[in-house]
Parts: C-alpha cells; structure tokens; sequence
C-alpha cells in the first residue's frame, strides 16, 4: 500500500475528518456532564482566562500589549506565555471580552483546539500511509488520553495549543520530505508551534523533526529530501525568533535564569513500566506527583484498544516496511527516554509532561500497523490479546491493588469491545470497527472524569466577569495586594467569600483593575525578593514590612517607588494590622461589606501626579513623564549630575537618550529602573523607551526566513515529482491483509 493511502482520493478522507471533529465534540459533551467546569481550572482559570480578557482590551484599544508596565509581577508579555506574535492566540484574545462566562469561553476554545489537534493526528496516520477509519481512531482517541485530558486540557492552555500544531508540522514534515505537499505547510504549522512562547513544545518540536529526518534517511536512503526538511524547520525557527529571543536575552533577570542545570528527582518521572497501564482505563500509575505516590488520575492512560491491538498485527509483514515508518518508533521511544528523567533540563522540568507526545506516536503507530498489516483472525492472537490484557491488569493492580475491582470491571470492558471489534472488522468491514473503537471513547472518558477528585491546584474561581465585578470593591489607581492563597480555606473559595474581596492569581485583570500581583511563571527575579512575591501573586507576611521599607540609595519607601495607591491586606494574614497605626501618609479605609476579608491602606494625600512615571528625583528637576505608552518624554536639568528613579520594573529592553544621546540605564535594588542624569544639562529632553530586546534581529531573521520558504517554495514547484514517491533500493511497498 506504502504512502499511497495518503494519497486516497478526498471524497474517501473528508467524512472521516467531518466525523473526527464531531466525535471531539461528542467527547467533550461526554466530559461535560461528568464535570462541567473540567475545561476551567487550576492555570487556566488563574492565568490564561484573565490574561486573555487583559490583552484582548489592550488590542481592542489598538495597543500591541508586549509590555502592560502597571501590571509589575506579570506583564512583560514578550516573556510570558502569551504567544503574541501568534495569529490564532490573538484571535483567542479578541474575542475574549465579549464573554462574560469565562469557563464556557474557555471550554469553546479548548474545543477547537482539540479538534485541530485531533485532526493533526488524523493527518499524521495518513501520511505514513494509514487508512482514514483507522486514521480516525488515532485522532479521536488522542484528546481523551490521560494526561493530556486531565492536564493540558483542563489546566495548560499553552502546552495544549503547542501540541495542537505540532501534530500537524509532523503530518506536513512527512508530506514535504515524501514530496507530497509544498514547504508552506511545514513551515507555518512550526511557525506557530514554536511561537506559543512555551519552552516544551518547543523542543518537542525540534524532536519530532529530528525522528522524521532520521526516519526519512532510512526510507529512502536520500539526503536531499532531509536536508530541504532540516531546511525549512531552521527557517520556522529564524522566523520564530521574534517571540523567542526576547526570552533568552532577558532570562538573567528571571526565575528562569539557569537555563544549563540538568538534575533528577522523583517529582513527575514516570517509570518505563507505567506503560503497560495506557490501554487500561481504570489505571491509576504509581509514580510521585501531587497526590503522593498512587495518582488518582489514569495520567498515563492512552486509549483502551492500544495495548490489546498489537496482538493484531502482522509483524513480519511489518518489519518487512520498517524503514518506512522508523520515523514514528524513533519519536516514541525518544519520547518514552524522556518520560523517565531527568526531572528538570534547564526550563524543562516534569518529564511526565511529555507523555502526550508519547500517545501522539504510540496512537499513530499502532493505527499505521493495525491499517496497513492487521490480521484479524486466527487462534493465536486472541491468545496474545488475553495476554497483553492480563498484562495490563497485573500492572495497574500492583500500582493499586486496592481498586482491584474496578481494576476486573475495566478489564471485562476492554475485552469485550476488543471481541466486538474483531468481530466487527471480520465481519462488517474496517468501517463498523473503526465505529464502535471511536464511541467506546466517549463512556469511557465521562467515567474517568466523573470518578477523579479534584484537583488540588483549583482555584474554583468564579465563571461570571460580570458576577465577579459586581461583588468586587471598586478599587481605582495601582493596586499591590498582600495575601497568600494558603490563607484561602476552601469553603470560602466564592463570591460571598474570598473571592469578593480578594484578587488571587490574575484574578484582578477579569475585573480590570490594575493590580500589581498577577500570576507569572517567569517572574522577575529581584522584584519578587523584594516583595517575597510568588508565581501566583501570593506574598509572605513579612511583604507588609518590605512594602513600606525605605530603599536605601534613594531614601524612599517602596510603596512610593511603585507609586502606588493602595496596599491591601489579607485579614487572615494580617489580623492585627488594622489596630495598629498606619504607616506615614496612608490611613485605614473601610468598604462596607469586605471588612471582615481585608483591610485597605490608601494614602492620606493623593499622588500629586498621577500616572507620572519618575518615582524619585536626586540632584535632578524634571517636568512630569506621562505613563501612556512604551516611548515617554519628560524636560530635565541638573547643574551637578543626578539620579532619575522610575515606577518602572528595570527589564532588559529599555533605552534612555538625553537629547538624543543614549544614556545606559541602571537597576536600584535590582528592581527599580534608573538613569543617572550628566552635570550641565538644562531643558534637556529625556526619552525613555522599551522595546522588546533583540527586536532588529528578530525582525531581519523573519523577513530571511520569508524570503527562504518563498525560495523552496518556488523550488518545489519548479520540480514536483508527477507521480508518488517510490522507497529506495530494498525498500517494500506491502498491501494490507483485508482480514
């Protein structure tokens, strides 16, 4: 059959893709009932639903929000996972403040996504030849795999987002090396791959086109097909740099800072032996996480069919065409090393993040094989299906031997749709089994999510914008909360509780007030010690100490650096502070109806200015810098040399020019951005500006990367082959058994 399939004619291929993107939604309706705010929790309620409110407004207001200054421990957005120089992320943004409902928002978007991600892997099978029944067994199945469904669904929009193009760079990637499809594909799904500003998919990226070059060589036993591959991934990358090299020239400034280290714990490193859990759907792996050492979620579940099919293959036929799918076995065991440690390479810690690519290729292998070699008949594989399911009971029972019977009950279920589906395919054809292996997803999927607990990260965050600001103190200005989520007990995780008072993660920015604290896994390194501030916005009790401690080079509070309004206190962490004197010019204020949650300090004057960017003046007179924008302007002078200090967090990225002459610029604290002002100015004009780092570079680096892709492109169809690719010497096209 060889790469023939990939070729079948599109009246064949179209239903199946329409039924694969009916079965997704099918699937989530599933998981829905089961739990209808699955799709709306941990990260994406705390971070990624806030963030797209925020700069769905900025766009709105025609600003591009790389940079949101007020918003200090979150809103360098060049750094953050935000993919801003990602067409479908910015739609994601646009839309966003039209909803009030943020979980049925962010369930919508999530669907979509999984419908492309489903489709990816749709394409995948079909260019390593599978048939599309089969092929749309992988796609359904891989959105309702374990970690992928209770993860980077429910919570990791970004890792979710980055799988969902990378599954169709690999389709493309096959495509264009077997000459198929042109370097556009390739090169946009990438592109878009790689600018989700999110390090996994990322490398997962530069994997999955490492195993395919390799996999490509061994087919065909050809460079030239490899290196045009190699070829446009390095354009995808040049051009991807403008979201990318912003990260690694500011990352000495960041959380993120050690980008070399390599070491290993147990925290989420899933032993090898995890994977005879993927076919069944009771399993329960024993690894270390959250949960201890038994996780109550089927984390490394795959699909009920996977393990049982392999008995189903003709495995001489296919070793007899190995090479021609070598590509995807490299991937997964790449994927299956990585799975196993080390815990963290650099930014990339939790190895158990990578299981979705290892359903990806294990879910696209066993369809490839099961398409083009499945045998479905004869003694001997019943014998060996029964055996890989006693397999797969032996493993999950000794990971928890407590839950042996749901353990039984999951084993007769996948026996008995296995026989159905053997019987199916026997005698109804690929179609009917491909139809029952597909529905049997979605019980299956509404069990596992009905049976999980909670998840402890979950914030149950209230849905409703509109019922959040409503509830909410109207607070104006620059706001710096002190609260620390522990604090939070869990039953008064809501509107009437916490919640109307309290702004935890990015809570803030569906309310649109301007709150310091937001939720970041970046983080500026030195603001946060200063602040003892965590990636959730969450302080220590010593924060309230700190905030009106005296900078020591400017002899000015912290809080007046910042310029801020209003300091708010978590009473749960505080309880005293309110009978106590507030600090010198700022006074206690009461809002009815939040005085038992918070206390609220604002100051006793307001600021003069307000909006006025320099905090601090030494040996310096200047005029009023207006904070609009990212280019701002003030009139100084200063007969002896002096120090301008500015409500501005000092992120790599910023140019000062003093009449046109760049001035460098300096960090107090290593927090606080400032430049020193040269004796002899008068009525000089200051300019202040922040522009991504590296920004020139990223922009030459993209326009040689279009003009590379257009040059292959032109080059392809200068000599697109006319008929299909054939293997190389030794290579074997093989038809499938029908049976």
């Amino acid at each position: 059959m060889g790469i023939r399939a990939a070729l079948a004619p599109r009246k064949h291929v179209t239903p199946w893709a329409t039924g694969v993107a009916a079965a997704v939604l099918t699937g989530y309706i599933a998981v829905l009932l089961a739990n209808p705010r699955h799709f709306y929790t941990d990260d994406t309620e705390a971070q990624y639903a806030p963030m797209w409110q925020l700069l769905g407004t900025e766009l709105r207001a025609g600003r591009f929000p790389a940079m949101v200054p007020w918003e200090w421990m979150a809103g360098n957005y060049s750094l953050e996972e935000a993919g801003l120089y990602n067409p479908p992320q910015l739609l994601v943004y646009l839309l966003a403040p039209s909803f009030d409902n943020l979980a049925l928002y962010a369930t919508a978007v999530k669907l979509v996504f999984s419908v492309i991600a489903a489709l990816g892997v749709f394409r995948i099978c079909l260019a390593y030849g599978a048939r599309a029944p089969w092929a749309a067994v992988a796609g359904v199945a891989f959105p309702f795999s374990g970690w992928f469904l209770f993860f980077d669904e429910a919570s990791w929009f970004t890792s979710h987002t980055g799988t969902a193009w990378l599954v169709h760079a690999w389709a493309s990637a096959v495509l264009y090396a077997r000459g198929k499809a042109g370097p556009i594909p390739l090169f946009v799904f990438l592109y878009l791959a790689l600018t989700i500003q999110y390090a996994f998919p990322a490398v997962e990226s530069g994997l999955m086109i490492a195993a395919v070059a390799a996999g490509e060589y061994l087919y065909r036993r050809q460079w030239a097909p490899v290196l045009r591959l190699l070829g446009v991934a390095s354009l995808a990358v040049l051009a991807s740099m403008i979201a990318n090299l912003p990260i690694l020239l500011s990352s000495q400034v960041t959380w993120r800072g050690d980008v070399s280290s390599i070491y290993n714990d147990p925290f989420l490193t899933v032993p090898w032996s995890e994977s005879l859990n993927a076919s069944l759907p009771s399993t329960v792996p024993a690894f270390t996480a959250w949960w201890g050492h038994v996780q109550p979620l089927p984390m490394v579940y795959i699909a009920w069919f996977l393990i049982p099919a392999l008995a189903f293959v003709d495995w001489r036929a296919a070793a007899r065409a190995a090479a021609e799918w070598s590509g995807i076995a490299l991937f997964a065991v790449a994927a299956l090393m990585w799975t196993a440690g080390p815990g963290a390479i650099g930014p990339l810690r939790w190895p158990a993040r990578v299981l979705p690519m290892l359903a990806i290729a294990l879910l696209v292998l066993v369809c490839v094989l099961i398409s083009r070699y499945g045998v479905f008949s004869g003694s001997r594989r019943y014998t060996a299906a029964a055996a890989l399911i006693a397999l797969l009971f032996l493993r999950s029972f000794s990971a928890a031997p407590k839950l042996v019977e749901r353990h039984v009950l999951a084993v007769a279920v996948v026996a008995a749709l296995g026989a159905g589906v053997v019987w199916l395919a026997r005698h109804r054809g690929v179609t009917a089994a491909a139809t029952l292996t597909i529905l049997a997803t979605f019980p299956i999927a509404y069990t596992q999510v009905a049976i999980a607990p909670p998840t402890p990260m979950s914030y149950n965050f209230p849905e409703r914008r509109s019922e959040m600001a409503a509830a909410f103190p109207d607070f104006g200005g620059r706001t710096l909360q002190l609260a620390d989520r522990v604090m939070v007990r869990t039953e008064d995780r809501t509107l009437a509780g916490a919640y109307g008072s309290i702004a935890l993660g990015s809570y803030a920015k569906n309310l649109g007030l301007k709150y310091v604290n937001g939720y970041t896994p970046v983080g500026h390194a030195a603001f946060a010690g200063l602040l003892c501030m965590a990636w959730d916005g969450g302080t220590c009790p010593d924060a309230y100490r700190r905030a009106f401690a005296v900078e020591p080079s400017s002899d000015t509070r912290v809080v007046d650096l910042m310029m801020l309004d209003r300091v708010v206190l978590q009473r749960s962490q505080y309880p005293d502070a309110g009978n106590q004197p507030a600090p010198t010019g700022w006074k206690f204020v009461t809002y009815p109806g939040h005085e038992n949650r918070i206390w609220v300090l604002e100051r006793t004057e307001p600021l003069p200015h307000p909006g006025d960017l320099i905090a601090h003046e030494s040996g310096v007179k200047a005029s009023v810098m207006p904070e609009g924008g990212l280019t701002n302007t003030t009139t100084v002078s200063s007969g002896t040399g002096g120090r301008v200090v500015f409500s501005r967090l000092a992120w790599p990225g910023y140019t000062a020019t003093l009449n046109n002459r760049e001035l460098p610029t300096r960090a107090v604290a290593d927090t606080f951005l400032a430049v020193d002002i040269p004796p002899g100015t008068h009525n000089a004009t200051l300019t202040l500006t922040w522009r991504p780092p590296g920004l020139p570079i990223s922009l030459t680096c993209a326009l040689l990367a279009l003009l590379g892709v257009g040059g292959l492109h032109w080059w392809y169809r200068r000599t697109r082959p006319a008929s299909a690719v054939t293997p190389a010497t030794g290579g074997v096209e093989v038809t499938p058994p029908v049976s």
